[in-house]
């Protein structure tokens, strides 16, 4: 390695994975995910980063961002990230921009890692050595016995202590369904695991805080975005009249938004997510701001690509074990982590970097650009 070694080629890739059946939360169906896998390369070094984003997010790395990143220094990741946040000035920062710009950027910190033969978490300096996790699922596409069947993998065979549903069905219209399987995973899953659902801002105001306040019975601690978060003194509101934590900031693409949404009162607990906000340089200012406003940060799905740097936070709450995610991540990947007793030891086996390399023959069949 020389003594200031500089970024000489980045690429993309796109994969489009199926689910394993139809899924839908409050607000959207889906039956497939697209995750954009950005690379970065110092000689035989490369550094792996991605997004769950649509296959426009490769677009912009490669005719916004990687002639920028290119000569850059690899050891100087946030000045990368600074780079590419003013070349997107005129293309629009938040949605597809910043899920590109996260991209890369975890893949500059993958790569400066590896350059420096360390897991990712050594090189940013630990607070803690286990992450924990929360399974994270309970679409409202699955029937009963589907539901119970997730959540018994979670709570009884992996040990996860915590587990959250989707409700807010077509935009609150199944009120009454909501209720009934919110009440159907207490019981499954009794009364020592948490129990955390999630709206999707499907719910009206009234609405929500009416939910909230009968979902106490069952033991709910946990109401992810009752209304949009767009609304942020709605969603402060809202946060006022339930017995529940409010979390929200999943859709946070700038620090600024962060900000706001921490200024307004809004959450109990902030949720930013790496392959979004600007990748693991501006995930960890978030977490800074929340700690700054005696806050607590949780990492929104794609568990390994934060699992590094939340084990570096020392307000961190806990990562999202996205049943989609997860799955994907441990088929397109080798080196994926698992979660025993829910929770994650990030570069306990010493790999460098995030520890995650691809699988060429798993994830050719899923490729699409």
């Amino acid at each position: 390695m020389s003594d200031s070694p500089v970024v000489e080629r980045v690429g993309t890739a796109v994969y489009t994975v199926p689910t394993d059946a139809p899924e839908a939360d409050g607000t959207l169906a889906w039956d497939s995910t697209t995750l954009v896998v950005a690379t970065v390369g110092c000689g035989s070094v490369t550094g792996l980063g991605y997004t769950y984003a649509p296959a426009a997010a490769a677009r912009v790395v490669d005719d916004l961002l990687a002639d920028l990143v290119i000569g850059s220094p690899a050891l100087d990741v946030p000045r990368a990230n600074e780079a590419m946040r003013r070349a997107v000035r005129n293309a629009g920062l938040p949605g597809v921009a910043a899920q590109a710009i996260s991209a890369v950027d975890i893949a500059l910190w993958d790569c400066k890692a590896r350059l420096l033969d360390l897991p990712l978490v050594r090189l940013l300096g630990t607070v803690r050595d286990e992450v924990p996790v929360y399974g994270s699922g309970g679409f409202t596409t699955y029937d009963d016995d589907r539901l119970e069947r997730q959540l018994r993998g979670w709570v009884e065979d992996e040990g996860v202590p915590r587990v959250k549903i989707k409700i807010a069905e077509s935009w609150g219209r199944r009120e009454e369904r909501d209720r009934r399987r919110v009440a159907r995973a207490r019981a499954v899953i009794g009364d020592s695991a948490e129990l955390y659902v999630d709206a999707n801002g499907g719910y009206g105001a009234k609405q929500a805080v009416r939910v909230g306040r009968g979902l106490a019975d069952d033991g709910v601690t946990w109401f992810e975005e009752p209304v949009s978060s767009d609304h942020l003194s709605t969603l402060a509101a809202i946060r006022d009249q339930v017995p529940q934590e409010v979390a929200a900031g999943e859709y946070g693409y700038t620090l600024p938004y962060f900000a706001h949404l921490l200024a307004a009162g809004a959450v109990d607990c902030l949720q930013a997510d790496v392959t979004r906000c600007g990748g693991i340089t501006v995930w960890l200012r978030a977490a800074a701001l929340a700690e700054a406003h005696g806050i607590g940060i949780s990492g929104r799905c794609a568990p390994h690509a934060h699992a590094h740097a939340a084990a570096t936070v020392p307000n961190l709450r806990h990562l999202e074990w996205f049943h989609d995610h997860v799955r994907i991540e441990r088929t397109l990947f080798d080196g994926a982590l698992s979660a025993p007793g829910g929770t994650l030891t990030p570069g306990a086996d010493g790999a460098p970097g995030l520890g995650l390399a691809l699988a060429p023959e798993r994830a050719r069949p899923y490729r699409v650009a």
